[in-house]
């Protein structure tokens, strides 16, 4: 089966990649985040092109035309992180977790996509766990449940993924 994660937003930004194939899991660096890869996911929505919002049709600020026409002043394009459209501030003013989109982290969303989002589609997929140091190499022994990091402070740890993993 095959999984399309986009990682977006996480602070500081990914560095390195693990997949741990035995257990469904998947890892990064200074912060190690243990994503749950048996979460059925969602596809991001492509971004859709207007000149305008597509909520309230209020001209974005390169359509001069409209903005003359109506005599406004253009605003702003954003878009929903769920449904892809684009709209004005006003009406995406709203933020939303959507991990089952591999956003675990509040990203825009229209009015409608937030009153639509159910608490389960709210609920992580993923584990937040500090490393403390910055990670150059990570290995994973599945039979014991160890992950041995070394970082750019040139430490060596080991660590015991057992309650984290199983």
């Amino acid at each position: 089966m095959r999984h399309s994660i986009q990682f977006q937003h996480y602070k500081p930004n990914i560095d390195l990649l693990m997949f741990l194939q035995s257990s469904q899991y998947s890892s990064h660096v200074v912060w190690y985040i243990v994503l749950n890869m048996d979460v059925e996911r969602q596809e991001t929505p492509e971004w859709l092109d207007s000149d305008s919002c597509q909520k309230c049709e209020e001209p974005f600020f390169w359509n001069f035309k409209q903005m003359w026409d109506s005599k406004k002043i253009g605003l702003r394009q954003h878009h929903c992180w769920k449904c892809g459209k684009a709209e004005s501030s006003k009406c995406s003013s709203k933020h939303s977790s959507i991990p089952l989109m591999g956003f675990e982290f509040e990203v825009r969303v229209c009015d409608s996509c937030q009153e639509a989002i159910t608490v389960e589609e709210r609920a992580p997929t993923a584990t937040f766990h500090d490393n403390k140091h910055n990670i150059v190499h990570v290995h994973f022994d599945a039979t014991r449940g160890w992950l041995l990091t070394s970082g750019t402070d040139k430490v060596i740890k080991l660590w015991n993924m057992t309650p984290v993993v199983s």
